[in-house]
């Protein structure tokens, strides 16, 4: 597949999907079989909602076996010694002045799949990741979040 998207990650974010591949195909498998095996045995498969269900989820288990596994074929892992400071890329720390909400903020830039708002780990596909990434410090930028408009100073980008 030449045409595939290219997934950019940590060397933590690797190691949660090779654990989150791993429970997938040992613990949780088992688990649907089961699951499947006991609602057999309740009988007529058309108005077995039990059945329908563990089949329903093992179906949701084989896909997400085979994302992670083309995720994992085309990975990119971030090397913490090839991080840059002079410009915002993955796997910086970007402390701003949101000059909107008048407030320092510090967001770090992750791959796609390690985002978690909560942390201010944003994606780099993300609106406020996209008008960071490539940015300097003392650059003014703005980006166009669901939330409207925002601009944001850069005051530090660091490891």
């Amino acid at each position: 597949m030449q045409n595939s998207k290219q997934f950019t990650v940590s060397a933590e974010g690797l190691q949660k999907l090779k654990d989150e591949l791993e429970h997938l195909q040992t613990k949780k498998r088992k688990e649907v079989a089961e699951a499947i095996k006991t609602a057999r045995a309740f009988g007529d498969l058309s108005e077995n909602s039990e059945y329908d269900e563990a089949k329903n989820e093992q179906a949701a288990v084989e896909q997400r076996i085979a994302d992670i596994e083309e995720m994992l074929k085309n990975i990119k892992v971030i090397n913490e010694q090839e991080i840059k400071t002079d410009t915002a890329s993955v796997g910086n720390k970007v402390r701003v002045y949101d000059e909107t909400f008048k407030e320092e903020v510090e967001y770090v830039i992750v791959g796609s799949n390690e985002t978690n708002p909560i942390e201010f780990k944003i994606s780099e596909e993300s609106p406020i990741g996209r008008a960071l990434v490539g940015t300097k410090v003392g650059e003014t930028v703005k980006a166009e979040t669901p939330g409207g408009e925002i601009s944001m100073k850069i005051l530090e980008i660091s490891k």
